[in-house]
């Protein structure tokens, strides 16, 4: 069965469809194109967010867990989200402890202030409105509460910056065809990502979607950069 490959106008529909199509060996897809730096992103990740126990976290576009497991790990009540059907059978059946919950970004199924910390990991990219997913981020966090957003950005240093697109639109489509059972949408990712704002640009989007003092750092010399903000 032949699957659409998601475009960059994000329709739901193309970019469900694309995700169920990889959820079976996402994670390992990930792992070699990352050259295995996704697991160090992930630590960051939950070393930004520094969980509780007994804190409430939601992981939006969790897909198939393996970032939600470390803050189960550390005593935390994380909900894994994610509108990919796909994905959330995936991380079910290998993590059955972990409550999956299915949800669209722009329109959480979470009461107002139910959080203490909200993050996403690659997801915010693929959401069809990305400002209105941080709002609603933001309307089911409590108070003072944490966002921690890990997304593709832009490299610092220009010559490297030029090797990382080449990369990106060349060398990654192939490797994706030998590892992924749906290797068109590795395309979609490498144009989503030349195509997704730098960081700077990320934390105005931040701010307008009523976060307080965003600010970032940047991961493997930029290629990723790690957000923060508070409500």
């Amino acid at each position: 069965m032949r699957v659409v490959r998601a475009e960059l106008d994000k329709q739901p529909s193309d970019v469900r469809r694309m995700f169920d199509a990889v959820a079976r060996r996402y994670d390992v897809t990930n792992d070699v194109l990352s050259l295995g730096q996704d697991r160090q992103w992930r630590k960051a990740v939950i070393a930004a967010v520094d969980p509780r126990p007994g804190e409430r976290v939601l992981d939006l576009a969790a897909g198939t867990g393996t970032s939600s497991q470390p803050f189960a790990d550390r005593g935390a009540e994380v909900v894994p989200c994610d509108f990919s059907l796909g994905m959330l059978k995936v991380g079910k059946a290998a993590k059955p402890h972990l409550p999956f919950t299915a949800g669209d970004g722009t329109q959480l199924p979470f009461a107002d202030d139910t959080f203490d910390a909200v993050t996403i990991s690659f997801g915010l990219r693929n959401i069809v409105d990305p400002l209105a997913g941080l709002r609603e981020m933001r309307r089911v966090t409590r108070p003072g509460g944490r966002l921690v957003v890990c997304e593709f950005s832009h490299p610092t240093w220009a010559p490297f910056r030029t090797v990382y697109v080449e990369y990106l639109m060349r060398a990654l489509p192939p490797v994706a065809r030998a590892l992924s059972s749906s290797p068109d949408a590795y395309v979609y990712l490498a144009e989503s990502i030349r195509a997704w704002p730098d960081q700077q640009g990320l934390a105005k989007m931040v701010e307008a979607a009523g976060w307080q003092a965003p600010e970032w750092s940047n991961l493997s010399g930029g290629i990723v950069a790690l957000h923060r903000a508070t409500a």
